[in-house]
């Protein structure tokens, strides 16, 4: 099975809450028409950004289900599923449901209590979960900032050729260009290599790649999408400094306490996704209203995504 190399901008979506810390799904099919209409072409569910390791496996299931229906009909839009880590036996159950209810894709990363060793135990964990879904394109995630488990991909896909078909590539969200490389070459381009670093799009470019998962994607697709266009057209000092735009942005981040930063974006942009759950850190009132006024000064809203009423008019 060789599956589809997927382009464009994939977002990593937040899993919108209510007050109350509990799910509000009645807000994902206006968050999947928002990603479209800002051009992005698929989703990445429950993932870091997502907070799925901050949900029970019933709850994963309900946000999966709502972006199953949300997106149903729409080829174009891809909705991958992460499944979590730590638990095989769960894992499989969820990508048996992901499955059942028409998801393009499942995604997995490595156990981060119960470490694996090496490659060899690592692609034994991917290849259980993958043989419970034969058909269904099966991603591994790479984050080692969060898993604790870098082990090289490139063993990773040497360990894995021919022995898990329905492999299709890797979510890379990691700073290794020579590893990344290495893996996107390997087999004349066999797999799938997705970046997963927003705030190192420019490099990631120069090195081949055609497709991206991001949280940042959610609330400033245009400017990815313009230093993309940038990139193409040869107009490196314009792609450099719109790369330096999506820097200053995620510095903001860092500043506001981290991941739930993103949720404050979200809310600028018009579309309040809630609050993350314990143990992240959210923004108290003040803080979120010197954080307005730093945004102001990246002129956030000249490159912001937008919701479908505020798409400019088809000329």
């Amino acid at each position: 099975m060789r599956s589809e190399h997927l382009k464009g901008l994939i977002a990593a979506p937040f899993t919108p809450m209510h007050k109350d810390g509990s799910l509000n799904t009645s807000l994902i099919p206006q968050y999947y028409e928002m990603l479209k209409a800002n051009g992005v072409t698929g989703a990445f569910i429950c993932g870091s950004t997502g907070e799925g390791v901050s949900m029970t496996m019933e709850e994963k299931k309900a946000a999966a289900e709502a972006w199953s229906a949300a997106t149903k009909g729409d080829k174009d839009f891809k909705v991958m599923l992460f499944l979590g880590g730590t638990s095989i036996a769960d894992c499989k159950e969820l990508a048996l449901y992901a499955k059942q209810i028409g998801l393009y894709a499942i995604s997995f990363t490595a156990p981060f209590y119960f470490k694996p060793a090496n490659a060899a135990m690592l692609a034994k964990a991917c290849a259980e979960v993958a043989e419970a879904v034969p058909g269904m394109p099966f991603y591994y995630y790479h984050i080692p900032v969060l898993t604790g488990v870098n082990i090289a991909m490139y063993d990773l896909l040497q360990e894995v050729d021919g022995k898990i078909p329905n492999f299709a590539g890797i979510k890379y969200t990691h700073e290794d260009f020579m590893d990344f490389l290495s893996c996107m070459r390997f087999q004349n381009g066999k797999y799938d290599m997705l970046w997963g670093r927003d705030e190192n799009m420019l490099s990631a470019l120069v090195l081949g790649t055609k497709g991206a998962v991001g949280s940042t994607f959610n609330y400033a697709a245009p400017l990815y999408y313009e230093l993309i266009d940038a990139f193409n057209n040869n107009e490196l000092e314009k792609a450099q400094a719109l790369q330096q735009q999506s820097i200053d942005m995620i510095r903001l981040l860092g500043k506001y306490g981290g991941i739930a930063t993103g949720k404050a974006y979200m809310k600028l942009t018009g579309m309040d996704c809630g609050e993350f759950r314990l143990p992240v850190k959210n923004m108290s009132a003040e803080q979120f209203g010197l954080f307005k006024k730093d945004v102001e000064q990246l002129n956030f809203s000249s490159f912001s995504s937008r919701l479908p009423a505020e798409q400019p008019a088809a000329r």
